[in-house]
C-alpha cells in the first residue's frame, strides 16, 4: 500500500466504504462459522480500515515484511475483521473468509502467525502493545523507517500488562508506535470498568508519556487526521483513544450488552445487511491454503571464540551466562538482552556493559518483557530475556502465548532451587521445569558448569524453538574441557565403569552432590554412574534406557525442584516412551515447604545432599 495521502473527501470515501466491506465480511464470516465476535469487529471496522488502506506502509505479496509496517490485533477475538483487512488488501481472496474457524482453515477464531500479515498470537487480552513495542525496538535496531499499529480493546486496558508496556514504550520514546484504543465500553459481562470516560484514558496514557488523542472511532475523517498526526510526532509513542459504540451500524445490537461472542443467525444477517449494505456475490473457496510456509528462523551466525576458563576455576552457571552472551554478541548482531531489574544477579549486565545499544533494562515487569521479545523475534532479531527463575511463573501465559505464536524467544531463569540459600521460598524456583516442559515445542536446557552454560547458550540462540535456560546460583567447579560438545537433544555420562550398579541423574547443582556421593560410595566399593542430564527436553528416552540397562536397571534421580513436573519425572517418562522401567527406582526432590537457610543446609535438609544420594543407591542395592 502506499503511504499516507492527502485527506480528501475521495479518501474520506474510499476508507468509508473499506470499513463498511470489512464489516459486512466479518459479518458474514461470523455467520458462516456459526461463532465469533462480529460485534467486536463492527466497532473497530473504520479504526481498522483507516490503518490499512490510508496510514500503513503495506505490501499484501509480502505482508510480514520488515521494509512495510506492522499491525497487531491485540484484541484477538476481533480477528475477522484482521482477516477481511488482509482479504481487502489483496492477501488472500475474499472468499477465503467464508473458512473462518473451521479445522482446515488458517484463519483460526483468533490470530497466530500462520496467517500472513500476523506476527504474533493474540486472544489473551493485555499482551498486544507489549508486541508491539518489541517490533517497534526491533525496527529501530534496523534504523528502519517503519511503524508499528496496535489496536486494543478497553475490556483488555484493564490488564496489568498493557499499562506495563504503555510505561516501557514511553520510557523507552518509541516514537514509531502507535496504539488505537477501541473504547466501545462493553466487556464480555458487563460494561467495561471506565465505560467512556474517555478523559481518563487520555490521561492514564499521557501519564506513561504518550501522544493522546481522543476521537469519535466512527468518524473516518477523524481517524485519518489522528493517524496522520501520530506519524508527525518524533519523539513519544502515540495514542489515539476511540469512542466507538459495539455492533455499530446495526439496530438491534449497537450499543447493547448481551451480544459479545455472539454470531448472527441467517436471519440476523440479513437484517443487518439491510442496513450496513452488501457486497458482490462471494464465490465459493477454492479449498487452497494460505497458511505461511516460512515462519521466522533466528539468523545464523558463525561460532564465537571458545571459552576461556582455567581448570579447577569456580563459577556460577548464572555468571557464565553472561559471557556466554557476550561471546554471542560479538558475531551475531541480532542478539538483544532484557533483564527484569537483575541484570546484576543474572549477569545479563556483562553483555551490557559490551553492547548497551542491545540491551533493554525490562524493569520488574516480567509480563511485558516476555511479550517485547515475541516481538524482537518476530522482527528478526534474537531476544534473551532473563529475570530469577521464579519470577517467569507469573509470567506463564505470556510464555504460553508465545509457543503459538512459533515465537523462538530465549528465557534465563537464574536462582532455582533450595541452592539459592537465605532468600527463601518466594524466590527459589521449585516449579519452573515442570512449567517450561509443559509448553509446546520448547527445549529445557540445565547447565551443571560454565562451560555447559556457554555451550547451551549458543545452542539456544541457534534454536528455531522457544527456550528455557535454568542457571544457579552458588559457583560450582568447571568439570567439562573447553572444546565438550552439548547436542540438543543429548546428556553427558561424567562418571562411569564397568562396575556401576546404579544410574544416577542429575543436573545443576545436584550433579555436583552426585558426583560427591559417586566418590563416597568408591570408597565403600559401590560403583554408581553419573549423568549430567543438561538438556530436560527434548529427551533421549532410548538413549538413557541404554545407560539405564548397564545397571541393572536401578536408577536413582535427583533435583533441585518439587517433584512434580521435574527431572525424575521426565526421566521416568521418557524411558516409558521407550518401552522400559526401572527395576528398582528412587526420585529425590524437594519436598514441603523451603525456609531460609544456608544452601548447604538446605541442600541437605530437604534431602538433595550428596549424603542422601550415597544413601539412595545403598538403599536399592541392599538385595
Amino acid at each position: 500500500m502506499a503511504a499516507t495521502s492527502p485527506i480528501t473527501a475521495s479518501t474520506i470515501d474510499d476508507v468509508k466504504e473499506k470499513a463498511r466491506r470489512l464489516k459486512v465480511y466479518s459479518m458474514m464470516a461470523t455467520t458462516a462459522a456459526g461463532s465469533g465476535h462480529p460485534t467486536s469487529c463492527l466497532s473497530a471496522a473504520e479504526l481498522v480500515a483507516g490503518v490499512f488502506f490510508h496510514a500503513m506502509k503495506f505490501d499484501p505479496k509480502n505482508p510480514n515484511s520488515n521494509d512495510g509496517d506492522r499491525f497487531v490485533l491485540s484484541k484477538g477475538h476481533a480477528a475477522p475483521v484482521l482477516y477481511a483487512a488482509l482479504a481487502e488488501a489483496g492477501v488472500f481472496p475474499i472468499s477465503r473468509l467464508m473458512t473462518l474457524r473451521q479445522l482446515t482453515s488458517e484463519l483460526e477464531g483468533h490470530p497466530t502467525p500462520i496467517i500472513p500479515g500476523v506476527d504474533a498470537a493474540t486472544g489473551s487480552l493485555g499482551q498486544g502493545l507489549s508486541v508491539g513495542a518489541g517490533l517497534a525496538i526491533g525496527a529501530r535496531l534496523d534504523k528502519s523507517p517503519t511503524r508499528v499499529y496496535v489496536l486494543t480493546g478497553d475490556g483488555e486496558l484493564a490488564e496489568g500488562q498493557v499499562w506495563e508496556a504503555a510505561e516501557f514504550a514511553g520510557h523507552y520514546k518509541l516514537e514509531n508506535l502507535t496504539v488505537l484504543c477501541d473504547i466501545n465500553a462493553l466487556g464480555q459481562s458487563d460494561y467495561t470498568m471506565y465505560q467512556h470516560d474517555m478523559e481518563r484514558y487520555r490521561r492514564k496514557f499521557e501519564s506513561e508519556g504518550f501522544d493522546a488523542q481522543v476521537i469519535d472511532g466512527h468518524d473516518v475523517s477523524a481517524v485519518l487526521a489522528a493517524l496522520d498526526h501520530a506519524k508527525s510526532v518524533t519523539d513519544r509513542p502515540q495514542a489515539i483513544i476511540a469512542r466507538t459504540i459495539k455492533g455499530h451500524g446495526v439496530s438491534f445490537c449497537a450499543g447493547k450488552p448481551g451480544w459479545h461472542g455472539k454470531a448472527f443467525s441467517k436471519d440476523e444477517l440479513a437484517t443487518a445487511l439491510k442496513e450496513v449494505g452488501t457486497v458482490p456475490p462471494i464465490p465459493p473457496d477454492d479449498g487452497i491454503s494460505y497458511a505461511r510456509k516460512n515462519l521466522p528462523k533466528p539468523p545464523d551466525f558463525p561460532a564465537p571464540a571458545a571459552p576461556d576458563y582455567k581448570p579447577g576455576t569456580t563459577i556460577a552457571t548464572r555468571e557464565a551466562y553472561g559471557y556466554a552472551l557476550k561471546r554471542l554478541g560479538a558475531v551475531n548482531p541480532h542478539l538483544v538482552a532484557i533483564s527484569g531489574d537483575v541484570k546484576n544477579s543474572t549477569f545479563s549486565d556483562i553483555f551490557e556493559k559490551a553492547y548497551p545499544d542491545h540491551f533493554y533494562q525490562g524493569y520488574i515487569a516480567e509480563q511485558n518483557m516476555v511479550s517485547v521479545g515475541v516481538g524482537l523475534g518476530a522482527r528478526g532479531k534474537v531476544p534473551f530475556v532473563d529475570t530469577f527463575a521464579c519470577f517467569l511463573s507469573r509470567a506463564f501465559d505470556e510464555v504460553r502465548m508465545a509457543a503459538i505464536s512459533r515465537s523462538f524467544v530465549k528465557l534465563c531463569g537464574s536462582h532455582c532451587g533450595v541452592s539459592i540459600g537465605e532468600d527463601g521460598p518466594s524466590q527459589m524456583a521449585l516449579e519452573d521445569l515442570a512449567m517450561f516442559r509443559a509448553v509446546n515445542g520448547s527445549i529445557v536446557l540445565y547447565p551443571s558448569d560454565a562451560v555447559s552454560t556457554e555451550r547451551l547458550t549458543e545452542s539456544a540462540a541457534r534454536a528455531d524453538n522457544i527456550c528455557y535456560i535454568r542457571t544457579s546460583r552458588p559457583k560450582t567447579p568447571i568439570i567439562y574441557s573447553l572444546d565438550e560438545k552439548f547436542p540438543i537433544p543429548g546428556f553427558k555420562v561424567v562418571r562411569q565403569s564397568a562396575n556401576d550398579q546404579v544410574t544416577v541423574i542429575g543436573a545443576g547443582i545436584t550433579l555436583h552432590e552426585a558426583l560427591k556421593a559417586a566418590d563416597e560410595l568408591k570408597g565403600q566399593g559401590i560403583a554408581i554412574r553419573v549423568i549430567d542430564l543438561y538438556c530436560v527436553k527434548p529427551l533421549e528416552g532410548a538413549a538413557l534406557a541404554t545407560q539405564l540397562k548397564a545397571t541393572n536397571g536401578r536408577l536413582v534421580t535427583v533435583e533441585d525442584h518439587f517433584e512434580e513436573g521435574g527431572l525424575g519425572e521426565a526421566v521416568l517418562a521418557a524411558l516409558a516412551d521407550a518401552g522400559v522401567a526401572p527395576t528398582k527406582s528412587r526420585r529425590l526432590a524437594v519436598h514441603g515447604m523451603p525456609h531460609s537457610g544456608k544452601p548447604e543446609e538446605l541442600i541437605d535438609k530437604f534431602g538433595i545432599s550428596a549424603k542422601h544420594i550415597a544413601e539412595a543407591v545403598r538403599a536399592i542395592t541392599a538385595n
